[in-house]
Order: C-alpha cells, then structure tokens, then sequence
C-alpha cells in the first residue's frame, strides 16, 4: 500500500483512474451532460502490481448541479479481466470446469474458499484479452484452448454497453465447448495446478453444467451462464 504524495501521483497518472475519468467525461458520463459536478478526489488506497497499479481505492466529491446535493462517489478501481466458461460434453453430459484455489490464493476477502470460473487479470486496458484467457486456463486447468472454437460472449452486448460487464471495468467472458472422453473427466477432477513460484495452489473440479448456477457463488461464473443461455437462446453460438 502507496500512501502520501507518491501516492497520489502515482493514482492519478494510472491508467485506472485515467479510464474512470474518461468514462465521466465522455459519451453516456456522467459528467458529461453538465448535470454534476466534480470538485475533488480524494485518494485513499493503491495497490501494486509490481509496477502498476493493479487496485485504486478513492473518494469522488461529486454534486448535483441543479440540487447541490453530494452524489454518492466511493470507488474501488480494478483493471480489466477475463473469465473463461469451459464446457465439455462427454456421453450424452455437459460439464463445467471450474478451479478452486488456496493456500495464499485463497478468496480472503470472503473468508472461504469458493468455485469459480478460470479468469486472470490483464496487465492494462489495451492488454491480450485473448492471450490472457488462454495463458489463464492453461496455467490453472492444464487446458489448452483451441483460440478457433473460442466465442466471446460479451461481444453479443449491445454496443451501448462497450461490450463488458462489471464489476472489472472491462470482464470479458470467453467460451470453449468440445468433446471428450469419460477418461478426460475423470483425470481433470481433482488436478493440482497453479504456479508455485507464485504462491498458487489450484485444483481442478468438473460439475455438470446444469447445476453450475446452484453450486457457486462465484459473480463471473452466474454472469457467464446469462450471457451463454441468451446467446444460445438467440441462435448467436456458432453451430
């Protein structure tokens, strides 16, 4: 954690608080209708990421032009991401791969660990989301993934949207579907995976993909089978 004047350079020039004021400043932004105002921010917290910013926590005065009342404006910045839904079908069932990841990767901020999809954070906003995804599952499933049978389900979004979701300022959701054996199944459930060197110690689970959205708590993984379900259920996956 930066703290003090450093601190406060190194926020404003990252391109996390970059991309936050230009989301306010442009197109739909809320700042630029001129119906509020922007006086102050107040820079809280920021985490590294060796060299760049990879957390950004501040406080925006902002306030209502025509009431003069303070709009609520804490914000917790985070870079962009991707998450990949990986569905196997094997006789007649389809799966979902999922990781479940511990020791000093555990998911701290909920107090317990969960299953989630395989995602990864991108190094900035021009980053590979495509490289990233593959890299990410690789290194946590020992999957590699076909980038021909790859489908990027937030680009069925409408434009309006940017085509991505929060709570990253850019998750992109990839899918991958394919055939494989009982066998295949059978060595994924349970696989030991993750980059030691980095502290990561991931296992592998395989569920069916009909009770995935029970079994988790995991937001990428709920927000997937949406975005899934209704491109499926408009004809846009690729047969």
């Amino acid at each position: 954690m930066v703290f003090g004047s450093l601190c406060c350079r190194i926020a404003i020039e990252s391109t996390l608080f970059q991309q936050w004021l230009k989301n306010m400043q442009t197109g739909p932004g809320i700042l630029a209708n001129g119906t509020v105002s922007l006086r102050q921010v107040l820079i809280q917290g920021v985490d590294m990421f060796g060299k760049r910013v990879g957390f950004l926590k501040f406080k925006a005065d902002v306030h209502d032009r025509e009431t003069g009342k303070k709009v609520p404006g804490i914000v917790f910045a985070r870079g962009p991401a991707v998450a990949v839904l990986i569905l196997l079908e094997s006789e007649g069932e389809t799966y979902a791969v999922l990781t479940e990841q511990f020791i000093n990767k555990a998911r701290v901020p909920v107090g317990k660990l969960i299953l989630e999809l395989p995602a990864g954070m991108l190094d900035d906003n021009k980053g590979d989301v495509v490289g990233t995804a593959v890299r990410e599952v690789e290194e946590e499933t020992g999957i590699h993934l076909n980038l021909d049978d790859m489908v990027d389900l937030t680009a069925f979004l409408d434009p309006s949207t940017g085509c991505r979701v929060f709570p990253s300022p850019i998750l992109s959701y990839k899918f991958d579907q394919r055939n494989v054996s009982k066998e295949v199944i059978t060595q994924l459930q349970g696989k030991q995976m993750g980059l030691r060197e980095h502290g990561e110690l991931i296992k592998v689970h395989v569920a069916p993909y009909e009770n995935l959205w029970r079994m988790t708590a995991d937001a990428k993984a709920l927000m997937a089978i949406a975005l899934f379900e209704m491109a499926k259920k408009e004809s846009l996956l690729p047969l």
